[in-house]
């Protein structure tokens, strides 16, 4: 297994924010990401949270804007953050859209040229890193969860439903949750994965989820601000919703007039979801308050 290189290390909440590099395996390049360490880590294993990032963002994103590790902190939670994509993979165009390529692999292993070689995010996260964080993090394979936003939220909702027995709870905020029906979704996929709608059906949530049977029964959380401009477009939660309901999946769909798609709205919440994660990760919700408060 690579060989961690600590970039870069800061005292939060009692934790330990770090940023790591390593030589990837699965995708043939130098790949970075961000663990936050809470501080109940020093007593023995905690349940880890894997956070997929947004469009155009990188592992640093969330850790910075989210505001997660206060409640991380509190609630006892390991957090995860990896890229949103490689870098520097010499794809012809890969810089050239910003919703494609760089900062937007939406978490699938490519299978076209010339994206295969190195657009495998999917493998890179459910094999690779997930490896890393339970060989090297400490983390428990039983105790891991995911969740994400926007096209970090579509990665979230695959991944745990194509992966199952290695996410034991989701959620997420403001995600593409058909990308098989949106601009953004088709973009990608048909860049990626090629003209095949069955292809493209093994990685939309909705579809996903519609031919599913109550995946995670002790249910779903998803965050929707209703003035998010890309909801209409975009998002699709209606789908996912729908889709659920067709699976007998226990989901709980929160829309939040007001709120946008960013960073602002993803922090409102924030607790929330740690808390729902730490609810069916370690079986119990009661923070532990710290003595020195950095909590």
């Amino acid at each position: 297994m690579a060989a961690l290189e600590v970039l870069a290390q800061h005292r939060c909440h009692g934790g330990w924010q770090r940023v790591y590099r390593h030589e990837s395996a699965v995708i043939g390049l130098p790949m970075r990401f961000s663990v936050y360490t809470p501080p109940q880590a020093d007593g023995g294993p905690v349940p880890a949270l894997f956070f997929l990032a947004g469009l155009e963002c990188n592992e640093e994103t969330f850790m910075i804007k989210a505001g997660a590790q206060r409640w991380a902190a509190r609630y006892g939670v390991m957090l995860i953050a990896p890229d949103t994509s490689p870098r520097g993979a010499g794809v012809p165009g890969e810089d050239q859209d910003w919703d494609l390529g760089t900062g937007a692999a939406f978490y699938l292993d490519a299978t076209q040229a010339p994206w295969a070689p190195r657009y495998r995010m999917e493998s890179y996260i459910a094999q690779e890193l997930y490896g890393m964080a339970t060989a090297q993090l400490g983390a428990v394979p039983s105790r891991i969860g995911i969740f994400g936003h926007s096209m970090g939220g579509h990665g979230a909702l695959v991944l745990a439903l194509r992966h199952p027995g290695r996410f034991r709870s989701v959620s997420a905020f403001a995600p593409i949750a058909a990308p098989s029906r949106c601009p953004w979704g088709q973009k990608a996929f048909s860049n990626y994965l090629g003209t095949d709608s069955d292809a493209w059906a093994t990685h939309d949530a909705s579809a996903l989820m519609a031919s599913s049977r109550a995946p995670y029964p002790a249910g779903i959380l998803v965050d929707q601000g209703l003035a998010d401009r890309f909801l209409a477009q975009q998002l699709y939660p209606d789908a996912f919703e729908a889709a659920c309901a067709q699976a007998g999946q226990p989901l709980q769909l929160r829309r939040h007039a007001d709120y946008d798609h960013g960073y602002y709205f993803i922090s409102t919440f924030m607790e929330d979801h740690i808390r729902f994660h730490a609810e069916r990760l370690q079986g119990a919700a009661t923070p532990e308050v710290l003595a020195d408060g950095g909590a």
